[in-house]
């Protein structure tokens, strides 16, 4: 994890208004870089992962997270900058493979962050980041306060039933872990009232086994290769001052923020 973020943009200019916009909406000076790449030799290519200190301060519920992918072309003179914010990084990481990041080069570093408590973790997480296009997000909260965690409310494409799903991630303080659960329901609405009300265990998803004998070879295979699949709230963050408490309820669903 680095502090240090340079777009390497000072003596390009923005190919359409787009990218002069979303140029404009991101300082440097607010992102810290949770995993990056850059393609050689001549770094055409950028993709970042970043956390947005200065979200922590803005709008209760926002999503804290930036994908960040710089497209140069050095002959004309001109890049294009795209970025959208996420809740938790492996939705990030997702959005960054679909548009051409290879997926090995977007892991976050092994160490500097918690640590995921357990299997299912681990197994969830290699979903949203291999899913491509199959999850439309719909709604997303994070609170970086006591309790710390961040919820993904999106539309699996994929799902023969129940196809709203909840990706709720915990982080515990005490024991420097988070887990990542998903959660199924028939309609955004029921899925909303669980959010709400939280009275009953997160209903599982009715594939859940399948996806589990699909996706462990995938996850031993990440691990045997050294590359952490761990995810990230605000508060779950090594080396990064932790923000004041607010006063904002936690329960209520916050409005995203996207660029």
């Amino acid at each position: 994890m680095t502090a240090d973020l340079d777009f390497a943009l000072d003596d390009l200019e923005p190919a359409d208004i787009d990218s002069e916009q979303a140029e404009s909406l991101l300082w440097a000076g607010d992102l810290t870089v949770l995993a990056e790449h850059h393609t050689a030799p001549l770094r055409s290519h950028s993709y970042v992962v970043a956390h947005d200190t200065s979200v922590t301060w803005g709008v209760p519920g926002a999503p804290q997270v930036a994908a960040i992918k710089v497209a140069r072309d050095f002959g004309l003179g001109t890049f294009t900058l795209e970025s959208e914010y996420h809740a938790s990084v492996p939705f990030a990481q997702a959005w960054l493979i679909e548009r051409g990041c290879p997926p090995e080069k977007i892991a976050l570093a092994e160490g500097d962050f918690v640590e995921a408590a357990d299997e299912q973790t681990l197994r969830v997480q290699q979903m949203i980041r291999d899913g491509g296009q199959r999850y439309d997000v719909i709604d997303t909260w994070t609170w970086d306060d006591n309790p710390c965690e961040n919820w993904t409310l999106a539309r699996d494409s994929a799902a023969a039933e129940k196809p709203v799903r909840v990706f709720l991630e915990v982080v515990d303080p005490a024991t420097h872990t988070y887990t990542v659960r998903e959660g199924a329901f028939p309609d955004e609405d029921t899925a909303r009232d669980w959010l709400e009300d939280r009275s009953t265990p997160l209903p599982p998803a009715p594939e859940d086994h399948l996806a589990a004998d699909a996706l462990r070879a995938s996850v031993a295979l990440a691990r045997s290769t050294g590359h952490h699949a761990g995810s990230v709230t605000a508060c779950g963050l090594d080396r990064i001052p932790a923000p004041a408490p607010s006063t904002a309820s936690v329960q209520g669903p916050g409005p995203g923020r996207s660029l």
